[in-house]
């Protein structure tokens, strides 16, 4: 990373070199605060899966579990949907397209792009990955719930007021 300085914003050098990326899956939990969390090298439905059996062995069987997703199309594959057929205490619910601020877990990602990923330098896909599993656990040692801070009011005035701008209705 280039330093920030007088006239311009925060970049790269010229030689930066990107080492792999890595895919994070992650589940809140809302009551406390907990993350679960994987890295995988991919995002197919093979891989939401294995994070989905995941999340079935380290959550209590007395538990639903709900879970908020987008429309990505690895959460509609034929073999998740059989998989989570098969187990009804899991439930979907799909956030509306453009929309993740509605997820919880999106403001949890925040954080850790703001407090681990962003400036950060990793010489490997293995570097970063084991750098996000750090924070996990950091976080996870002193985990609270996310607190809404405005009202439904507030919220939904907003909402309001951006329909209205974009088809002149409320809704």
């Amino acid at each position: 990373m280039l330093p920030l300085g007088l006239g311009y914003v925060e970049g790269v050098t010229h030689n930066y070199i990107r080492h792999g990326t890595t895919t994070l899956f992650a589940a809140l939990d809302v009551a406390n605060g907990r993350i679960l969390a994987q890295c995988r090298a991919r995002h197919r439905h093979q891989e939401f899966l294995a994070f989905l059996k995941h999340i079935d062995a380290n959550v209590p069987t007395t538990l639903d579990v709900h879970l908020v997703v987008d429309n990505y199309a690895t959460h509609k594959h034929p073999k998740v949907r059989a998989w989570l057929a098969a187990r009804p205490r899991f439930h979907l619910h799909f956030t509306p397209t453009y929309s993740s601020w509605l997820n919880q877990v999106e403001r949890w990602f925040a954080l850790l792009s703001q407090r681990q990923i962003r400036r950060g330098s990793f010489v490997s896909a293995k570097d970063l990955v084991a750098k996000i599993e750090t924070f996990v656990d950091a976080y996870n040692a002193k985990s609270t719930p996310f607190v809404w801070t405005a009202t439904s009011d507030a919220i939904l005035e907003k909402v309001g007021k951006i329909c209205k701008a974009i088809n002149g209705t409320r809704h």
